[in-house]
């Protein structure tokens, strides 16, 4: 498999106007690669790029898996690990707008309790 091309400007540009929208600040983006099975019948580990960034108490994640290929994820402590219910996106901004809006309604359901 080829190794995956790291966010362009333009993907980072775009993550960032999304969340700037969404929080109304710019925040922090923290680039890693993250290691990844992108086949769950094989134990092979891809490194993938990432983008990690903070708000509050929380941490989120969006992994590039291929070529206009992401997936997404955001947590507080290790073992509180969400998705969207997605396994993964054709299209950067509808993963970063769903993870926020999950995130939104996650946060509503955590103040009811």
């Amino acid at each position: 498999m080829s190794e995956i091309q790291d966010y362009s400007e333009l993907e980072l540009n775009q993550i960032k106007q999304i969340l700037k929208e969404r929080f109304g600040k710019d925040l922090q983006l923290d680039l890693a690669d993250a290691e990844l099975r992108l086949d769950p019948s094989t134990p092979v580990l891809t490194a993938c790029p990432t983008v990690f960034f903070k708000q509050a108490e929380t941490n989120f994640v969006l992994f590039k898996t291929g070529e206009s290929r992401y997936r997404c994820l955001f947590f507080y402590k290790n073992n509180e690990q969400f998705g969207t219910g997605k396994d993964e996106y054709d299209d950067l901004q509808d993963c970063v707008i769903t993870l926020l809006q999950v995130h939104a309604d996650h946060e509503l359901e955590r103040a009811d309790k």
